[in-house]
């Protein structure tokens, strides 16, 4: 990888995870951007990556997630962060319902100014019916990945990186980088 790509994210637990996924510490950087409120993932990533770039004038890798309920058409999507903090896990799995589908997007975007990148990646699971795990963060202790019985907080970072979403979107970056 370029020796100047930065990571950008105000989240240590995102960096981290990030940097295990990748097999490799990337430079980051923490400041605040403007998020666009969008359900997509792809349309938040990518602006965000344009807003870093012109920020710092390097090439910068953007990461964005979302949570996406099948019985919500979808909702919250990219706004899921804003949901967790507003109203809290227990809650989302209170409202859910019957239907508990849902699968879990992550695009990382990566643009060096002239040309943009995308790569997103999808786990597809279900809401779990309370908050269970202690590990991960975000809303990981409400998801469960198909094929599993356990949430992502209950996976624990190895197993949860094994089949993750970000995982995904990270393994076809590493790809088109070379890493």
């Amino acid at each position: 990888m370029e020796s100047e790509v930065y990571l950008i994210t105000s989240n240590p637990n995102k960096a981290r995870e990030i940097g295990q996924i990748l097999g490799t510490e990337l430079k980051t950087r923490a400041f605040e951007l403007h998020e666009i409120q969008s359900l997509d993932v792809r349309v938040v990533a990518e602006d965000k990556a344009r807003k870093a770039f012109d920020e710092l004038g390097k090439p910068v890798i953007v990461e964005d997630t979302g949570l996406y309920i099948e019985a919500w058409r979808g909702f919250p999507g990219a706004l899921v962060a804003w949901m967790v903090k507003s109203i809290d896990q227990a809650r989302i799995c209170s409202m859910v319902g019957d239907n508990r589908a849902a699968y879990a997007e992550t695009c990382i975007a990566y643009y060096d100014g002239k040309r943009m990148h995308s790569f997103t990646g999808r786990a597809y699971g279900t809401i779990a019916q309370e908050p269970r795990g202690e590990t991960g963060f975000g809303w990981d202790a409400i998801f469960v990945p198909e094929g599993h019985q356990r949430t992502f907080a209950e996976l624990g970072p190895e197993e949860k990186n094994a089949i993750s979403h970000r995982a995904k979107a990270l393994m076809k970056l590493r790809e088109h980088m070379k890493l």
